[in-house]
């Protein structure tokens, strides 16, 4: 007969960990480009600003590592990556891929509750392009397309986009500047294709938005030629 189990029940956690925490607010403050790229990092003096253990940071750097938004040597410094214009243009293949083939599903799928929800989120962010509030715009953008996902029955999808898309984010933030409204429309379009149940257009609609990133891309770059990584043959 076996013995009682060594085991420690755990507390419900209602938090995030510290890690968690470490992780968002870099993840933010990189993604915002207020931590712009080439900026260096190290564990001590991130754990010193944040009044935390070096041990938190450590785990937010992995993870932003893999994310793409950490470029890690060892024995050197850690920075902020640039971005990458062949990144930009292979997370927009992966998502146009992915995603049209997901608003096709919710055209079938998405219940009435599930458009409600959606028309919430661009409530919201219509507010946000009123007051000019990018970050915000952003995170609601990321739930928009999320959203889509899940109430589809496909989170898988939104976690393979989710690891493919730092450096299309960033181009994507920096965009907001002048083309909010264009993308917020897109959204609005969309969500009408989607409501309406009409599959190829909603699916149409979702390629073209997420293709805008292509006429843009080479505006951002001029304006921010220091941000970006030096390649050749980026386009895809």
């Amino acid at each position: 007969m076996s013995g009682p189990s060594l085991l420690k029940v755990l507390e419900p956690l209602s938090r995030p960990s510290v890690a968690d925490a470490v992780f968002e607010e870099l993840h933010r403050q990189i993604l915002s480009l207020e931590l712009p790229p080439g900026t260096k990092m190290s564990e001590a003096e991130v754990a010193k600003a944040f009044d935390v253990s070096r041990q938190p940071v450590r785990d937010a750097f992995y993870r932003l590592s893999k994310l793409g938004f950490l470029s890690i040597r060892p024995q050197r410094a850690t920075t902020v990556s640039f971005i990458s214009e062949k990144a930009v243009f292979q997370a927009r293949f992966v998502r146009s891929a992915i995603e049209a083939d997901v608003v096709r599903i919710a055209c079938q799928k998405l219940t009435s509750d599930d458009l409600g929800r959606l028309q919430s989120v661009l409530d919201e962010q219509r507010m946000a392009v009123e007051a000019k509030e990018p970050v915000l715009f952003h995170a609601l953008d990321d739930k928009f397309h999320r959203e889509i996902c899940e109430r589809s029955g496909l989170s898988f999808a939104w976690d393979i986009i989710r690891e493919n898309k730092a450096h299309m984010d960033r181009v994507r933030f920096l965009s907001l500047s002048f083309a909010s409204e264009d993308a917020f429309g897109d959204h609005v379009r969309v969500l009408e294709a989607i409501r309406a149940r009409d599959v190829d257009n909603a699916a149409n609609l979702m390629t073209e938005h997420l293709g805008r990133i292509k006429g843009q891309i080479g505006r951002i770059r001029a304006d921010h030629e220091d941000f970006f990584a030096k390649e050749v043959d980026s386009e895809i």
